[in-house]
């Protein structure tokens, strides 16, 4: 809706200036919509910005809709308000939509791909920022209207994943989690080369050839790398599955080798003549600003991870529109060699969302040395907190287990995704359970409080009246126009894939709607006011709801 009402101005301003004044317009505490263009040609034409904002507003005043209340002119600025109007169509649509409110009509596919953690043991509190970003935001495309595939890249050729095949032939697997149990093969074979330099020379050779075995399709070693890699992401799924998270195909690394688009990629590459071949092959990036040429085949004639990855989005070029990578801030080097070896060869760079690493007050971890905190582990402390929080309250023990689950799960997507992907986070899961903060649980609140109203409303009959007159306080006013930014948010996140965006928007509307309940206590009005006044509970509602279930996070009725 609010993109309607900015549309229209931005069309009629566009029309009669002749010009793209998107740029200039932008959402004001003073105004719904404010516009600044009269400052742009102030200093061009060398007149009072009033003056022409005045000449402006006159022009444009009566091609616009009855959904534009107010216009006023402040110090140059041109400041637009909706209209009563307006406000009632909203809440009327929201009503009307209920569930497809907030959906719109883009058109086009996507790719994203998110997650891909070596299946060398048990995703970290990095993979989840990683694995929250890439789901929220294949979501948030999604209610755009665009299809959206998600993938999960299984990196099964590298360096580590030969260590997990050797480990877990010395030490087998044990009865945990498949997950962790190749993990534990994993830590056990690095601890081996840290305490003996022998066996570390000895199973560095064996990596060497189980790698190169690999390569060349050797069956039984194939045959191998599957078993431990596929037990590896059968725990890293129901990992993923808790935390509300899909992916709608996985694909293997090793089968760019295997379809001959490593061959293929290669053979451009030195069509172009940009291949130097010197026992190892290279290319020659100096024309892009790199120091040294990056190598995409070893002497022993194997591939790198980066001419793997080339090879797939070779593949994804010819395959969809626009694909996405969510990547930690430590590939940032390695996307930009791909993306300029990709431009070289006249083909399109991934769009890549990079986000910086997440800690805990315990401090940094590895995985090779065992020191690391699982999601799993992370999973069950915060489902234990928020246990404690609601125990005594009056429900079943499996409502509470329920409960206690969705507002677990709820904290850590909408911790991992509430802050910008660039900014460091340390995740606190006392803060992100608090009820007071800006945390899920709030807006999971405010949606169970909005649910509990309508219940009450039901079981003490609901008036029979029609109302008539403009009813709406500020807090009204304020709450509707936020109701009415969905799709406005969404479109910013389409353009910008900050999901962190959204999920500012859906707790700035659970605040909005908690202050206007504080004023306006709805089940205590007269009846003149109660419907008008619940029909903004419903509405808000709706859109917590939707917002809730585009963030991945259960919308709780009770809580």
């Amino acid at each position: 809706m609010f993109r309607v009402f900015k549309k229209e101005i931005e069309t009629e301003l566009s029309k009669f200036l002749d010009m793209d004044v998107s740029r200039f317009l932008r959402e004001s505490e003073h105004a719904d919509l404010s516009c600044t263009i009269a400052f742009k040609l102030a200093k061009e034409q060398k007149r009072n910005p009033d003056e022409i904002a005045t000449e402006i507003t006159n022009a444009i005043a009566a091609n616009l809709s009855d959904y534009v209340g107010s216009i006023e002119i402040v110090n140059g600025y041109i400041n637009f308000n909706v209209s009563y109007e307006f406000l009632e169509d909203v809440v009327n649509t929201i009503l009307d939509e209920d569930e497809d409110y907030g959906s719109m009509t883009e058109q086009g596919d996507v790719l994203i791909e998110h997650t891909s953690a070596n299946p060398d043991g048990p995703l970290h509190i990095g993979h989840i920022r990683n694995s929250v970003i890439g789901d929220t935001l294949a979501r948030i495309l999604r209610k755009a209207g665009l299809d959206v595939n998600t993938h999960y890249y299984m990196n099964d050729m590298g360096r580590q994943v030969a260590l997990a095949i050797l480990g877990v032939r010395r030490f087998g697997l044990n009865d945990k989690k498949p997950d962790h149990a190749v993990a534990d093969a994993y830590i056990a074979i690095n601890k081996i080369m840290e305490e003996d330099e022998n066996e570390k020379e000895k199973i560095e050779r064996e990596v060497e050839e189980i790698m190169l075995e690999y390569e060349l399709g050797n069956e039984e070693v194939s045959k191998e790398f599957r078993e431990v890699v596929e037990k590896a992401y059968e725990g890293i799924k129901q990992t993923l599955k808790r935390l509300n998270i899909h992916h709608d195909e996985v694909v293997w690394e090793s089968e760019f080798i295997r379809n001959g688009y490593v061959d293929r990629v290669l053979k451009k590459i030195e069509e172009l003549g940009l291949l130097k071949k010197d026992g190892a092959w290279y290319v020659d990036l100096k024309s892009k600003g790199f120091e040294k040429d990056v190598v995409v085949r070893r002497e022993n004639g194997t591939s790198l991870y980066i001419t793997r990855d080339l090879a797939y989005h070779v593949w994804k070029n010819e395959n969809f529109e626009r694909f996405i990578n969510i990547l930690g801030s430590d590939h940032k080097f390695f996307g930009k060699q791909l993306s300029d070896i990709l431009e070289i060869l006249g083909l399109k760079p991934p769009e890549i969302v990079f986000f910086e690493f997440v800690s805990l007050p315990e401090g940094s971890m590895s995985t090779r040395k065992g020191k690391f905190i699982s999601a799993d582990e992370l999973i069950e402390r915060v489902y234990d907190e928020a246990y404690v929080i609601i125990k005594d309250r009056e429900m079943s023990d499996e409502e509470k287990k329920e409960i206690a689950e969705s507002v677990a799960i709820g904290a850590l997507r909408f911790d991992f995704v509430k802050l910008a992907p660039e900014k460091p986070m340390t995740f606190d899961w006392k803060k992100a359970l608090d009820f007071e903060r800006q945390t899920a649980s709030y807006i999971q609140y405010s949606h169970a409080r909005a649910c509990s109203i309508l219940r009450k409303a039901v079981e003490n009959g609901m008036p029979d009246i029609e109302i008539v007159g403009e009813l709406c306080t500020p807090a009204e006013r304020e709450l509707i126009v936020l109701l009415s930014k969905f799709t406005h948010v969404i479109e910013r996140v389409l353009k910008e894939l900050r999901p962190n965006v959204f999920a500012d928007y859906i707790f700035d509307i659970a605040m909005k709607f908690n202050d206007f309940y504080r004023l306006h206590p709805v089940l205590k009005e007269e009846k003149e006011l109660r419907m008008h006044r619940l029909a903004i509970v419903d509405a808000t509602r709706i859109v917590l709801r939707n917002g809730l279930e585009v963030l991945g996070i259960k919308p709780l009725e009770k809580m």
